[in-house]
């Protein structure tokens, strides 16, 4: 896919390269020569221009990209004119970064097609950690439902699955089994991956260290969970 990044600054560069590493095309627009001088080289093109300005922001090919990204963080309202401006060009598919409330609530205004919170998201990801502890992984569903993916915990080691009883006790449905299981590759090598265990299977099975539970539910339930096997 191609993408436009206007704003390269910590996020902006850092989406920037993230985007080329996985096998994109990147073009990059930021209003600083030094911050162009320092990604220019690890992007497919770069521009130093003032997005602000409908005649510089017309230079960019927008109508050649799949996804114009305003990442412009510190400035609000150079985000917000850039926004503006882009919608009026007619570009079809706008991700834009918000800083607070009320810079979501402009460019909700605008029906981008995506607003990036990168702040709340890392202090998010950063409190589920707190929460679950760095071993588990979380996908947030909606508001308030998860899918997270955990080691078992020690506490359960040896009883059989169907006595845990997640869902009446605790509100949390268990949606698979995965057990580490010596494998051969193709050169003929021992490796060790994740199998999951049968569906029909899982009630009668005895749990084992290094199971790795994936489960659905609340944030207030699992930590009911969490707080419970603790």
């Amino acid at each position: 896919m191609r993408y436009i990044v206007i704003g390269l600054g910590i996020y902006g560069a850092n989406l920037a390269r993230d985007l080329v590493q996985q096998g994109h095309e990147v073009i990059g627009a930021d209003s600083s020569h030094a911050t162009i001088e320092a990604i220019k080289d690890y992007i497919t093109t770069a521009y130093t221009l003032d997005t602000t300005e409908e005649s510089a922001l017309s230079v960019l090919p927008l109508g050649n990209v799949d996804v114009v990204i305003v990442a412009i963080g510190e400035n609000f309202g150079a985000s917000v004119r850039t926004v503006a401006l882009l919608k009026k060009a007619g570009v079809k598919t706008i991700y834009a970064r918000a800083i607070d409330e009320l810079h979501e609530s402009i460019l909700e205004s605008f029906k981008v097609a995506r607003i990036l919170r990168p702040e709340q998201r890392a202090a998010l990801d950063l409190t589920h950690e707190m929460a679950f502890g760095a071993d588990v992984n979380a996908m947030r569903v909606t508001a308030r439902d998860y899918v997270l993916n955990f080691a078992v915990p020690e506490f359960f080691v040896g009883m059989k699955y169907r006595s845990l009883k997640l869902e009446s006790d605790y509100q949390l449905q268990l949606i698979t089994v995965t057990r580490p299981t010596e494998a051969t590759n193709m050169l003929g090598l021992n490796h060790t991956e994740l199998r999951p265990i049968p569906a029909d299977d899982i009630p009668e099975t005895e749990i084992k260290p290094g199971d790795i539970l994936t489960v659905y539910g609340t944030l207030k339930a699992f930590r009911t969970f969490a707080r419970h096997i603790g």
